[in-house]
Parts: C-alpha cells; structure tokens; sequence
C-alpha cells in the first residue's frame, strides 16, 4: 500500500505578495472580462492594453463605414 503524501501547505519565501492589494480588480471581474491572448508578433506592436483598444476602436469604425457605404 502507498503512503499517503504530506501535503506541503507552507509558501516558499520567494513568493512575496506582501505589495499585493487584495481585491484590486474584483469590481472589473464582476462586471465581466473579456481576456484575449495576442500572438507575440502583435504584442511586439502594442506596448500596452490601451494601445490594443485604440486600434481596435479606430478599425471598429472604418468596418462600420465600410458597411454603412456598401448598404446604400
């Protein structure tokens, strides 16, 4: 018969999360999230979130113009 393994529940001391702020982003999570994962060629081109939400927006509107001349 094995032997039951002990559970090691002590946190090893480079794990610092003293800095941490419990919470910091609970009210964003509740309101829902959408995470996308970019290919590291395109992250190479966007330095941050905003960055990626600025072009994205700017695209969003010329498709909607796209779509608005092509109904016509």
């Amino acid at each position: 018969m094995k032997k039951a393994r002990k559970k090691d529940t002590e946190m090893l001391r480079e794990y610092d999360f003293s800095p941490g702020v419990r919470g910091k982003y609970a009210r964003d999570y509740a309101k829902g999230s959408n995470v996308v994962v970019l290919e590291p060629d395109v992250a190479k081109v966007f330095p941050n979130a905003q960055a990626v939400n600025t072009s994205l927006r700017r695209l969003a509107e010329i498709i909607r113009r796209q779509k608005s001349v092509a109904g016509k």
